[in-house]
């Protein structure tokens, strides 16, 4: 896989791709992937972990909303991973993910992820390197013995959003009484380390891909959402699912 360089890559849709249309066709996908987890919970014998990561305001919280909140809840489960906690200090920083892999039948969602400790770690000086690429042999290893020993699926999406964007759904919560509950103050000052996270992305990409990565473009959240809804759409039906018979 070639190196991935996120300043050559649209945060945009393409030019051609129709607004409406495209949401229609999200609407469709939607229907499908209700009844593909259906079949994927009955069945049994698949997990799938959903990676998502992304600056702030790259709208990881709405892609998770809109993509799958009319899923059965009793299949899909969300984990957001923040700040950890002292105890999770006191372990090995995969502690805390591995505890939330999915089960087989289940969409497990992680909004941030076990990329934080080496994205955040690094940007802010906590680890150095050499501890990172330490790091990112761990993810690999951890994320094939999902794949291999628990026939987890693991679709992995950044959310590519531009500068300009950022900025603007930021200041957003200021003014929009709907969003005041999550303006942080720090959010501005790590979009000031955009370079610097970029860089960073782009290691994890390089050296963490034995798992692809989606870049999706996030500027337009009918987009994203429709980019991630795809996905996880052809990963499901190339599982070659079907509903188990009458139990002997």
């Amino acid at each position: 896989m070639s190196d991935i360089r996120l300043d050559e890559i649209d945060t945009r849709a393409p030019g051609k791709l129709d607004k409406e249309s495209t949401k229609e066709k999200l609407q469709s996908v939607l229907k499908e992937l209700d009844e593909l987890q259906n079949i994927l919970y009955a069945e049994n014998k698949h997990a799938v972990l959903v990676i998502i990561q992304g600056m702030d305001a790259s709208g990881k919280d709405g892609a998770i909303r809109n993509v799958f909140g009319n899923l059965n809840p009793q299949g899909v489960t969300v984990q957001s991973f923040k700040q950890p906690t002292a105890e999770e200090l006191s372990h090995d920083f995969l502690w805390r993910i591995h505890r939330h892999a999915p089960a087989k039948g289940i969409i497990q969602l992680f909004n941030r992820s076990h990329y934080e400790d080496v994205l955040v770690t690094r940007v802010h000086k906590i680890i150095d390197d050499d501890t990172a690429k330490k790091r990112m042999e761990a993810i690999n290893n951890f994320e094939e013995l999902l794949v291999e020993h628990n026939n987890t699926v693991i679709l992995k999406f950044y959310l590519h959003v531009s500068a300009e964007r950022q900025h603007e759904r930021l200041e957003e919560r200021i003014h929009n009484v709907k969003k005041q509950w999550k303006y942080n103050e720090q959010d501005f000052n790590e979009a000031a380390l955009r370079k610097e996270y970029i860089s960073a992305y782009e290691d994890c990409f390089k050296y963490c891909n034995k798992v692809e990565w989606t870049i999706v473009p996030a500027d337009q959240n009918w987009y994203k959402e429709y980019v991630i809804a795809s996905t996880l759409l052809k990963a499901l039906k190339d599982l070659n699912m079907q509903y188990p018979g009458l139990k002997k």
